[in-house]
């Protein structure tokens, strides 16, 4: 049962991860949900009147990221906080929107050190700046950032005169010194807490941040005392159980939880909403703030000191009443007798009395009272007013009282247990895989008319997000075990090893009366942190972390411990240091079973019994790898037409299970049933945690075809918009058989737009001997007018096809660089087609026979509206097949090149020889028109007719070799004396410089500059397709070295380049002091950082809560110097590194506290 202590606080700091509510029945605080999607803005959020978190001179700490409030405005899909946002008036259909400023509610501040002197007899409230006060039970309407380890540090106080005054908000871990230093010259001045001066008519001013700005003065009258509490949203915070004052005093945005103080300068409300359609701003009653403060007290002065924590009382029928007149009361059956009975005794100007209007189901109340039951007497006492029916409550929590009730007429007494509200506010939560989970909140429970304590899903996070489970989902069963409790969902985690695929059933509010199941993935990757149970420390106000799964489970274990591959055993085969013959597929059967069985919805597959041979099992690996080098001599060619034309495509004799494979339609064309077998579907995940490279989204679809397929190894060839990052999970559907299997990305290529993704064949199963590679024809080149066949493949997996004619096979690709950089196709001819099947239909274009003669490709661009707005769209076009074959060479060759582990064999993968320089054709006539010479004209005319173009530098990458020889402009006329009209003319350059012996890498260039013919000696840079294998994150930013495609901007900083902010987190530190995405650090406490491994050093010397000195360049140039404030408690620097002796990413702690880390 959770803890029902007040931490050290005047209010209650909820976790920023969890949907919480304040165990105040009066003032329930609003959920908490978590939002923890990185930002890569150029810029932030425009929007600061909620929380002007990363100012720091505010005052403020920013809230926690993954922990965003279900009662916010945010911003779909970006977890941006919108102001208006949606949320409708208390039945008056005007939005009403929550303030930014104040305490949020039911946070724990992490150091709250109070003294009241002997003197001080009245409840007073100390108030500094930007809405720092005390409350009890009362929220903030709006806290945009949150994260799901760091509550708000925002600091009650409640201490007497004088300078004898603590600071309230230090971190914990600094010196009593540290922390008295943060307020040495600042001066305090109390606020005397005054609810019974609340009147109509009272003269008010509201003392806040509105609308951001750092103090304002706001003038207003009350004009309600009795205002029903605003609707905000169905499924996050709404205040109930109370009244609001109101008055028109025009607050908007940061002044929530700001005093509303009258003439004499005692506060008398605290300012908690406002209404976006008038001046109307809705202010919450001081009553039970000043009870808390009084109970707090008197613990101290019972004690003789300042205890851990203190008790304060609040009970709770997990009813929700409503403040009926008279009149509707009547309507709803009230007796005359009893109605003149309650006005005899109620103060005058008694309005009406309170009405049942929602019962939380299995609450004490449950089947005893229901809506429409009007409220007459608590124990005896006639009881109108909210604030003596939660008096009341408070002093009987865990004893029996009288409710008498009348319902249609009909008066009736029951006898209801008063709920111990702290019960029901959750005091831990489970993280796994950035989800984060925890018992259903008496809030939520009340929105969603669920019982409390179920299985809530606050942030579905990255495993949970990949099988479509959403926010605000009740989780009931997982891996065919019934979910009731928390730990019930931990125990089953525990069982399930990383990569199994299980059955999860949900429900959701909104089709409460159906379960929804779906398949999820166990996450398999150390992406993510290993599940994580955090519990609220009522003695520091802390949230600590400890393993929530221990750590020999098969969670654990399969994911962080059996993935490692030992480099120095015999079970890794060399191919440097075995000849071909020598080589062994490696194939470990208990591995085997869980990725072909685990992949499989349908059909089991059976295991060969010869496996338990050890040598016979040898011998058979030994077979499968001499057919596999025979085959590799030359491009594969299984989907030849011959085969086509016999049965055993359709129904092979020999595949067990074959009457599962899929029939041919008979009037499909001749193309496509020759190249359906090497159709392969893509569904991409991108983890939100590590987006690197400035991939611009998390899922991604598209078509690829298979290239190479043998026992041992399956290669499919893919676009890059759909296949953008490495880091991804990859599942590939084939079109010839119903299965779906993981991939991993071998290959990126650095220019052009394809990638190579690799799977096991044994994990196909059955599905082995109908799957098959397709046949190249790089040669020879499409030309216009030729006829080919576009097949692809629909989401359905079906094959569609159509006949197509070749209308451009030459167009120069012209991609802008993003707002953000990220890949684009540069140097690239790609090919038209006269009719395709639209944007978002990828495939490969093939003659009549099936053989591939182009990749149909996707590629991303953005579409610029104006200055300010811009929007991403996509579009197809053909990639001529002779690139990805040549790549394909030399991985079947073993040709030079980093090692990297394919299932279970190391394999060389080839580098790209570039010339890293971004390269656009102008046609000779305007070429001509900037003085080039009529030889030259002629010379490149008649080495290609059709082109009549000559190539120019657009711009050469930061940190080429190129950099500083070509510039903005040249022509390129020649290499090694031979005209040079095309991009594929450049390459073929480079690849002569792999090929000849002693190569020193450069290219003899003749270009065009200003008029002048020039003879250049330019390098070449070698790349390998990779693509990005290491990340740091360092207070909430994801650093990494710079991308091609930040280097394609043509810009580094001089100061020894640095390392470049790829995405930031709200509420993390970054965040609070403006350290964005699109910059460089340069420097860290006067350090140069140049590069990645310099920075990890520099920053693994940081202390928690020091402040550091940051040097940042923008892209646009702007160099900037910013302090931020490290906290490793919440936000630890780790990193993420490839392996690829193991092909795996590694997660390593460069620096967390202690207690992070147990």
């Amino acid at each position: 049962m959770p803890s029902s202590k007040v931490r050290r606080s005047i209010h209650h700091q909820l976790p920023s991860q969890l949907q919480l509510i304040s165990p105040h029945p009066t003032h329930p605080h609003q959920p908490i949900a978590d939002s923890h999607r990185p930002r890569d803005d150029k810029n932030p959020p425009q929007d600061r009147s909620l929380a002007r978190a990363q100012n720091p001179s505010s005052g403020r700490r920013a809230l926690p990221s993954r922990a965003r409030r279900a009662g916010n405005q945010i911003a779909a899909g970006d977890g941006e906080p919108c102001e208006g946002g949606g949320r409708r008036g208390a039945g008056d259909g005007d939005r009403v929107v929550g303030h930014g400023g104040g305490l949020a509610p039911g946070a724990l501040p992490r150091r709250a050190v109070r003294r009241r002197p002997a003197h001080h007899r009245a409840a007073r409230l100390r108030y500094r700046g930007r809405g720092r006060q005390l409350r009890h039970g009362i929220r903030r309407r709006q806290v945009p950032w949150h994260h799901p380890h760091q509550p708000p540090r925002r600091q009650a106080r409640a201490c007497g005169r004088g300078g004898d005054v603590r600071e309230q908000g230090g971190d914990p871990c600094l010196s009593s010194v540290q922390r008295s230093c943060a307020i040495k010259f600042l001066n305090y001045d109390e606020i005397p807490l005054a609810p019974e001066a609340a009147s109509v008519g009272l003269e008010i001013r509201v003392v806040g941040n509105d609308s951001g700005e750092k103090v304002s003065i706001l003038a207003g009258t009350l004009a309600r005392l009795d205002r029903e509490a605003p609707y905000y949203k169905k499924d996050g915070y709404n205040d109930f159980n109370t009244f609001y004052m109101q008055a028109a005093s025009g607050t908007k945005g940061g002044s929530s939880g700001s005093p509303v103080v009258d003439c004499q300068g005692r506060a008398v409300a605290l300012n908690a909403g406002s209404k976006s359609s008038s001046a109307s701003a809705f202010f919450l009653p001081l009553e039970r703030v000043v009870r808390a403060l009084d109970l707090i007290r008197d613990s101290w002065d019972a004690f003789g000191s300042k205890p851990e924590s203190v008790y304060i009382p609040r009970g709770t029928l997990q009813v929700t009443f409503q403040h009926k007149g008279f009149e509707e009361t009547r309507r709803l059956g009230l007796r005359n007798e009893t109605e003149q009975i309650v006005r005899a005794v109620s103060p005058a100007g008694e309005t009406g009395m309170l009405v049942a209007d929602s019962v939380v189901p299995e609450g004490p109340a449950h089947k005893h009272l229901e809506p429409g039951d009007v409220l007459v007497r608590i124990n005896g006492e006639v009881v109108t007013q909210f604030l003596r029916m939660e008096n009341l409550l408070d002093d009987s929590v865990g004893r029996e009282i009288d409710l008498e009730i009348e319902r249609g007429g009909v008066p009736f007494t029951v006898k209801l247990e008063v709920e111990d509200l702290h019960s029901i506010t959750p005091n831990h939560f489970l993280e796994v895989s950035g989800a984060v989970i925890h018992p259903l909140s008496y809030q939520q429970a009340r929105n969603f008319r669920f019982k409390c304590g179920l299985v809530y899903v606050a942030e579905a996070g990255y495993m949970l997000s990949r099988a479509s489970v959403p926010r605000h989902a009740i989780i009931k069963k997982l891996a065919g075990e019934d979910i009731a409790h928390l730990d019930d969902l931990i125990a089953v985690l525990a069982k399930l090893s990383g990569g199994a695929r299980v059955p999860l059933e949900y429900v959701k509010y909104t089709d409460r009366h159906r379960n929804k199941s779906v398949l999820v993935t166990i996450d398999q990757h150390e992406w993510y942190a290993p599940p994580r149970l955090y519990t609220r420390n009522d003695a520091t106000g802390l949230w600590t972390a400890k393993p929530a799964i221990p750590l020999e489970s098969p969670f654990i274990a399969s994911a962080y411990h059996a993935s490692h591959v030992d480099t120095n055993s015999n079970s890794v085969s060399s191919l440097a240091e075995s000849s071909p013959m020598d080589l062994k597929c490696q194939y470990d059967s208990e591995n085997l079973a869980d990725g072909c069985i685990k992949m499989q919805t349908d059909d089991e597959i059976v295991v060969d019994g010869s496996h338990s041979s050890e040598d016979s099992l040898v011998e058979k690996k030994r077979r499968r790898v001499d057919e596999e080098i025979a085959a590799e001599g030359t491009l594969p060619s299984f989907g030849d037409l011959e085969d086509v034309k016999g049965s055993a495509l359709r129904h092979p004799s020999n595949a067990e299970g074959s009457d599962i494979v899929r029939t041919i339609s008979s009037n499909a064309s001749l193309a496509e049933q020759v190249i359906e077998p090497a159709l392969v579907m893509f569904e991409v995940h991108v983890p939100p945690v590590c987006m690197l490279d400035g991939v611009h989204s998390q899922h991604f679809f598209g078509t690829g075809v298979i290239i190479h397929h043998s026992d041992c190894l399956g290669l499919v060839a893919v676009d890059r918009n759909t296949v953008a990052v490495s880091i991804s999970d990859i599942m590939l559907s084939f079109a010839a058989y119903p299965i779906e299997i993981p991939g991993e990305v071998v290959f990126l290529h650095p220019v052009h737009n394809f990638a190579l993704v690799a799977y096991d064949p044994s994990a196909l199963g059955a599905g082995a001997s109908v799957v098959r590679a397709a046949k190249l024809l790089p040669e020879p080149a499409l030309r216009r007018g030729d006829s080919v066949y576009l097949v692809g493949l629909s989401r359905s997996l079906q094959a569609t096809s159509r006949k197509s004619i070749i209308t451009n096979p030459c167009t120069a690709v012209n991609i802008g660089s993003a707002d953000c950089p990220r890949y684009r196709a540069i140097n690239m001819e790609v090919i038209e087609l006269d009719t395709d099947f639209g944007s978002t239909f990828s495939g490969i274009l093939t003659d009549e026979q099936g053989r591939v003669q182009a990749l149909w490709a996707s590629f991303s661009t953005q579409l610029k509206y104006g200055c300010s707005s811009s929007e991403d769209h996509q579009f197809v076009r053909g990639i001529p097949i002779y690139a990805i074959s040549q790549v394909l060479e030399k991985i079947i060759s073993a040709s030079q090149g980093p090692f990297r582990l394919i299932n279970g064999i190391r394999r060389p993968m080839p580098f790209v020889r570039l010339l890293e320089v971004e390269l656009y054709p102008t046609l000779l006539s305007k070429a001509r028109s900037y003085g080039l010479s009529d030889n030259w004209v002629q010379a490149l005319a008649k080495k290609d007719p059709v082109r009549r173009q000559v190539l120019r530098v657009k711009g050469c990458l930061a940190g080429s070799k190129a950099e500083n020889l070509l510039e903005q402009g040249d022509m390129i006329l020649a290499i090694n004396k031979e005209p040079i009209t095309c991009f594929l003319d450049i390459e073929k350059a480079c690849q002569e410089l792999d090929q000849s012996v002693g190569s020193d890498g450069v290219l003899n260039m003749t270009i065009f500059r200003q008029g002048k013919e020039i003879d250049l000696i330019v390098g070449t840079d070698v790349r390998d397709g990779n693509g990005t294998t290491r990340m740091a994150n360092w207070c909430g930013c994801v650093i990494q070295d710079p991308h091609s495609a930040v280097r394609a901007l043509g810009f580094l900083p001089e100061e020894g380049h640095g390392v470049y902010v790829a995405r930031w987190c709200h509420g993390s530190p970054v965040h609070r002091y403006g350290l964005y995405a699109l910059q460089w650090i340069i420097e860290v406490n006067g350090q140069p950082t140049p590069d990645l491994e310099t920075f990890i050093q520099v920053v693994k010397g940081l202390e928690d809560g020091e402040f550091v000195r940051v040097r940042t360049v923008h892209l646009n140039g702007k160099p900037r110097v910013l302090t931020l404030k490290q906290d490793l408690h919440y936000w630890p620097t780790w990193e993420l590194s490839f392996e690829p002796e193991t092909a795996t990413w590694r997660r390593r702690i460069i620096k967390a506290l202690q207690s992070t880390t147990a």
